[in-house]
């Protein structure tokens, strides 16, 4: 069994009910479970700028599954959710990405882990804290060094769907 942090993001339709329905099937996943899930964050959008707010969180799964299968297990999540891939950074139903899987180091065509672009990304940073603070990613560095250098302006923690104070 392999430690996987998995990213959730979404800005289309109701994006809290997506999020938390994407987080119950990671957790019926053949030989997986779902050990902890972080707060749900309110981000500006990332790369296109025009499309409303996203939600994001994620998740810490305890999984058999080899890196490429659980890939192909998050595509089908998404896809349920009514994910159509029309443009990079565009506005989406629901966004799964594998954040970093313990001692698995992949860069080929389909997948490179630990995910890339992690340490530009607040979005992605902030529900990560709150799972593994002193996560050590490979090649970027730990998650909560990262984190005090990422630009979190607009970023806003949601607590039973209300901000936080």
């Amino acid at each position: 069994m392999t430690a996987a942090y998995i990213a959730l993001g979404g800005n289309l339709g109701d994006p809290r009910h997506q999020l938390l329905d994407a987080m119950d099937a990671l957790g019926r996943l053949p030989a997986t479970r779902l050990l902890r899930r972080s707060r749900l964050y309110r981000t500006p959008p990332w790369g296109v700028l025009e499309q409303p707010p996203f939600l994001n969180a994620a998740a810490l799964l305890e999984t058999g599954l080899g890196p490429h299968d659980l890939l192909d297990a998050l595509l089908a999540i998404e896809q349920r959710a009514g994910r159509v891939r029309a443009e990079r950074n565009g506005p989406r139903t629901l966004d799964l990405d594998i954040l970093h899987m313990e001692g698995v180091r992949i860069d080929d065509a389909r997948l490179t882990l630990p995910h890339p672009r992690i340490a530009e990304r607040a979005f992605v940073l902030l529900p990560l804290a709150d799972l593994a603070p002193d996560l050590l990613l490979p090649g970027q560095g730990r998650v909560a060094e990262l984190l005090a250098a990422a630009d979190t302006q607009g970023c806003e923690c949601l607590i039973e769907g209300r901000l936080a104070e």
